[in-house]
């Protein structure tokens, strides 16, 4: 893609604030907010917070576990090679409403803070995660249409785990059985540094969004997946 692109991207999530300002930060071990304009780090205490959307399926949340994330924004807004992909709708071809890019997880270009992250989801999971998969909002006009990972055509009950850095912007979910009436969605608000992680059968079963908002900040998404346990260690 061309650098103008890249520029007008990282101007607008530079021009709109990618800080939560609104939000309340956590407190440090020794009683102080963290100071979120030096550079990331994982969170020592995450605390997973298991949601329920139906006796199989099932979201964790933990509040910030990146520390600092809006440098965190900053530098992989700046550092990954964003593509602007396209779809064929209605018989054109359109510019996705986002920005993108696919990266192993043994990228040099992949700060260590991330790695860092996903080693604990595998110390608590203890599943192997591989891949990452970024999106990035650059403003309200930017969103992703309701789907469903492509992880569940093929792998049983699959782990989906998306950092959230900038924003905030809100995440929905909906059961694909429901019709008419009784198709209700749950609506999750993801803040810099959050973590959400979709898990149990949520991928066969449930599907997701981002929504278009008008005044909505800029926003990228890390998403990394999982399928196979990690091996016993005797």
């Amino acid at each position: 893609m061309t650098a103008e692109l890249i520029d007008a991207g990282i101007a607008s999530a530079q021009g709109k604030g990618t800080t939560d300002r609104c939000a309340p930060r956590p407190l440090s071990l020794f009683g102080q907010v963290p100071n979120e304009s030096s550079d990331p780090i994982v969170n020592p205490n995450p605390h997973f917070v298991r949601h329920r959307l139906d006796p199989c399926c099932w979201v964790d949340r933990v509040d910030r576990l990146i520390l600092g994330a809006d440098a965190l924004f900053d530098l992989v807004a700046a550092r990954f090679v964003w593509e602007q992909g396209r779809r064929l709708m209605y018989g054109k071809w359109m510019d996705e409403p986002r920005l993108t890019t696919r990266l192993e997880l043994d990228d040099g270009r992949v700060p260590p803070v991330v790695g860092e992250a996903i080693e604990v989801l595998e110390q608590y999971y203890q599943r192997r995660f591989s891949g990452l998969f970024c999106n990035f909002y650059r403003d309200g006009d930017d969103g992703v249409a309701w789907h469903a990972d492509r992880i569940g055509q093929s792998k049983v009950d699959p782990l989906v785990a998306i950092i959230s850095l900038g924003g905030p912007r809100m995440f929905v979910m909906r059961d694909r059985s429901l019709t008419g009436q009784r198709k209700t969605s749950t609506t999750w608000p993801l803040h810099t540094g959050d973590l959400l992680v979709m898990g149990g059968a949520t991928q066969h079963h449930w599907e997701h969004s981002v929504p278009k908002h008008k005044r909505a900040p800029a926003r990228i998404s890390l998403t990394t997946r999982a399928s196979s346990r990690l091996p016993v260690v005797d």
